[in-house]
């Protein structure tokens, strides 16, 4: 029965061994929106570059995900195994020179994008 469960995931969930920092990815994240007439889900989509991909395969696994909004740098964490995460989708990879490239929240370097196979 245990194995039902566990093969039950869905397969976006499946591929964030993939995501590694650098990467332009976009981040399905479902909203409720509560009003007067009833709760709303919705889809949101979040694009940027990530920044940090802390604890590996761990329960609490999170990503750092930047972009910038209207000349305003914006910068969001997501937990991997989040209910609300839908999912994660790659859009290229770019060249890091560090494993946290967080000399992207300073600099104005652009990244070079690395051929994805």
């Amino acid at each position: 029965m245990s194995e039902d469960k566990k093969t039950a995931q869905p397969t976006e969930k499946k591929a964030l061994s993939d995501i590694k920092p650098g990467m332009t990815v976009k981040v399905h994240q479902k909203i409720t929106e509560r009003g007067p007439k009833g709760d709303k889900e919705r889809i949101q989509i979040f694009e940027g570059v990530i920044l940090a991909h802390k604890h590996g395969k761990e329960k609490g696994a999170t990503i750092t995900v930047r972009k910038i909004s209207e000349g305003i740098g914006v910068e969001k964490i997501f937990s991997l195994n989040s209910p609300t995460i839908v999912k994660i989708e790659p859009v290229k990879q770019a060249r890091v020179k560090q494993a946290k490239p967080y000399y992207l929240r300073t600099s104005k370097k652009r990244l070079k994008e690395k051929r994805v196979n």
